[in-house]
């Protein structure tokens, strides 16, 4: 069975590298429909990689534009060292640090608080509406969950850098170590080592939160190893 097993994963991953160098062909010969289906494949995944660098919806809006601006603009030199997937996060996690460099240094003077804490809260409440509200469970349960996803997100934006992005790309993103090895452009074990010292971090930082979920930082790793759901998937807040 297990022998089985690996020879349909080896299938399928042919099968995949073979349909994306297709695709690759076709974008390099300028094909408005491999475009297209570039866009529609991986506009979401790459704006919500930069949503969650930049924290603000219409910043996000505009690099992912420009993220495909870029992608548009050099395929024709990608010599599929990478898959398409992290060549592309590569480009988006490269525009998102761009931009948000820019922002510290000239648009935070621009903005009065009042304005960044409106566009905060709006940013949270649609983001939280599009992407992780269940319509099928009770009020008060999307209440409840709302507030707990939202807190995991406000510690996940807390950490520090490169541990921030790659506990993202791990957990949330759901890329393997290789991916986050090809997109960060380090080394298998830096990504292990920033991995397990940033899910640290996160955990020590959600600790504080637990009493306000009937949960006490002494419990059983069984009742508290999870945190709730991030983007879709539940992030692990125990080593």
């Amino acid at each position: 069975m297990a022998g089985a097993t690996t020879l349909s994963d080896l299938a399928s991953a042919i099968g995949f590298r073979t349909e994306e160098a297709s695709v690759v062909a076709e974008l390099k010969a300028g094909s408005e429909a491999a475009f297209s289906w570039l866009i529609a494949h991986y506009n979401q995944p790459v704006y919500s990689l930069v949503y969650r660098v930049l924290e603000d919806p219409s910043d996000a809006a505009d690099t992912t534009q420009e993220v495909f601006l870029k992608v548009f603009r050099g395929i024709k030199s990608f010599n599929a060292d990478s898959s398409l997937k992290t060549w592309i996060y590569r480009i988006a996690l490269h525009e998102a640090s761009n931009r948000r460099r820019w922002w510290f240094r000239h648009k935070f003077r621009e903005t009065s608080i009042e304005a960044d804490s409106e566009r905060e809260e709006g940013s949270r409440l649609s983001a939280m509406k599009d992407t992780l509200v269940d319509e099928g469970k009770s009020p008060l349960q999307n209440v409840f969950e709302d507030e707990l996803r939202e807190r995991v997100e406000t510690e996940l934006r807390a950490l520090p850098e490169p541990y921030r992005t790659t506990v993202i790309l791990r957990d949330v993103e759901e890329l393997s170590y290789e991916q986050i090895a090809e997109v960060m452009q380090i080394s298998m074990g830096t990504v292990k080592s920033r991995l397990v010292r940033g899910r640290e971090a996160l955990r020590k930082r959600l600790e504080r939160h637990l009493p306000a979920f009937g949960m006490e930082a002494g419990e059983s790793r069984e009742n508290r190893r999870r945190s709730g759901p991030v983007g879709g998937r539940e992030v692990e807040v125990l080593p």
